[in-house]
């Protein structure tokens, strides 16, 4: 979906600024900054309360300045194994950019996927949704299709279920289903379902490995209400104003029931 051009008015925070512009989420333009990619009038910032107006100051990003009206963009890729989610990479890989040549905005992906794993990827230009999808306060459903080595016991499942322990912390519940498999150690591989609601650096498949079933190919199919809908693998194409409707409703409700949340702590 390509939304009308969204005006940029007034003095803001420059991470506030960069997320509205669509070039990073408010997290990830504050490293931009920190980075020192980012110039305010040829003048290289540093500091994170910088305030600019896109109305009157030249800002630039790796060199590239930042438009002061900007289309939305909502783009769901099945990304397959062996790209990079990123916009770039230091290593001269293909990365996930490579997919969707005819987008000329600046999108970015929302969360990531490994080298090896595939499935749906959210590609945007909108920070703000994309900080609230991608933040694991809010708890988004993310859904994986993994096939892991072995099968699974009906007592190890719950144990994935329940969380394990990843860098000294649980992981958060999660839901878990056999979708193919047969007896324990008996068959050779097992197809499983997952759901997640948080998106630590390759979370499901250290989640098998704790649980002793190392995966073998990881695919995600949905993300809240968005699925891959028959997408073949490399393929793209823009979300419909329904499904980004869905969407933001899925992500004000994330949002509004972490904040009641604090509110009763």
């Amino acid at each position: 979906m390509v939304e009308p051009a969204i005006p940029l008015r007034g003095s803001v925070r420059l991470q506030k600024l960069l997320s509205a512009a669509g070039v990073a989420s408010r997290r990830a333009a504050e490293q931009l900054i920190a980075d020192g990619r980012v110039t305010v009038n040829g003048r290289t910032v540093r500091e994170q309360g910088t305030r600019a107006d896109p109305a009157r100051d030249e800002v630039r990003v790796d060199g590239r300045r930042i438009a002061r009206e900007v289309r939305r963009r909502y783009v769901v890729l099945h990304k397959p194994r062996g790209y990079v989610t990123t916009r770039s990479d230091p290593h001269r890989r293909k990365t996930v950019l490579d997919l969707v040549p005819d987008v000329r905005e600046y999108v970015y992906p929302v969360g990531r996927l490994d080298y090896e794993s595939e499935g749906l990827l959210l590609l945007t230009n909108d920070g703000a949704l994309a900080a609230v999808l991608t933040h694991p306060r809010h708890g988004i459903a993310r859904v994986y299709e993994a096939t892991v080595r072995g099968v699974p016991s009906a007592a190890r499942l719950r144990r994935l279920s329940a969380g394990v322990e990843i860098d000294g912390r649980p992981t958060a519940p999660a839901e878990v289903r056999m979708l193919r498999g047969g007896a324990p150690g008996r068959t050779a591989e097992a197809r499983v379902r997952i759901v997640i609601r948080e998106g630590r650096n390759r979370q499901v498949r250290r989640m098998f490995d704790a649980i002793g079933h190392p995966v073998r190919r990881l695919r995600r199919t949905r993300l809240g209400p968005i699925s891959l809908r028959g997408l073949r693998p490399g393929a793209a194409r823009e979300l419909t104003p329904a499904e980004v409707g869905a969407l933001r409703r899925a992500a004000r409700s994330a949002a509004a029931g972490t904040a009641s949340e604090q509110g009763r702590a």
